[in-house]
């Protein structure tokens, strides 16, 4: 995709990840979420977790905020996008943009690349094609509160084991600081306490955090919370108060 791109275009590249799960796009989508406010005005990201490939599903640029975000109409794009500000959504139809022949399994290469190339040499979105009527939304920040516990789901386990999820950061607010709590994991559990950064706790104990980006994570200091819980993307989770005594 690069060497494509870069046959179109004077750009400089930065990776943000290839090491998402094959299909986990709600995890494509975080990571693009997360990333994308650090980059500047005029950035084209070109983000590929395409499980329908090839089938009807439609290829999309995304305008927000001075930035483009390229890729299938699965949700990728979206939570990114709205994080930014108003998405303006295009479908790309003009064949005139895309590597010919396109392949039926790698539109990555084909579509995509040559598509954000093209919008960052400055061709305009409106020559790569036209303003959709309706494309897929999916939304990341997502808790349920049933009076004695929170539920989320996970994210992302990051580089150091620690668990991400759903679970936006005002919701530890119910948990005082210093709190104890019973994280659920695929119907396993740990004790934690409610804290600040991973510090908080002793090394190998457990921390649950709001996170660089806003939304609450699950901690070891010094281990990996996601070998400890077992934890993978697309996991149920769970906060609950301890009682005194408990």
């Amino acid at each position: 995709m690069k060497a494509v791109a870069a046959g179109i275009c004077d750009a400089r590249f930065v990776d943000i990840s290839h090491a998402v799960p094959a299909h986990a796009v709600r995890t494509g989508a975080y990571l693009l979420w997360s990333v994308a406010p650090a980059c500047p005005a005029g950035t084209v990201h070109c983000a590929v977790i395409d499980p329908g490939v090839g089938t009807a599903r439609a290829p999309l640029a995304v305008a927000s905020a001075g930035h483009i975000f390229v890729g299938p109409d699965n949700g990728l794009l979206l939570p990114a996008a709205k994080r930014l500000g108003a998405p303006d959504v295009y479908r790309l139809t003009s064949p005139v943009y895309r590597r010919e022949p396109v392949s039926p399994t790698f539109h990555g290469r084909d579509v995509f690349a040559p598509a954000a190339a093209h919008l960052a040499a400055g061709v305009a979105l409106d020559d790569l094609g036209a303003r959709a009527s309706g494309y897929v939304d999916l939304t990341l920040e997502r808790a349920e509160w049933d009076g004695t516990m929170v539920r989320g789901e996970v994210l992302w386990i990051d580089p150091f084991g620690n668990i991400l999820t759903t679970i936006p950061g005002e919701a530890l607010a119910r948990f005082p600081a210093g709190a104890p709590l019973t994280v659920g994991v695929r119907g396993g559990g740990v004790r934690a306490t409610a804290g600040y950064t991973f510090g908080d706790v002793p090394p190998g104990a457990a921390v649950v955090l709001t996170g660089s980006d806003g939304l609450v994570e699950i901690a070891l200091n010094r281990a990996r919370a996601a070998g400890r819980l077992g934890a993978a993307p697309g996991d149920a989770v769970t906060l609950r108060s301890v009682e005194i005594g408990s």
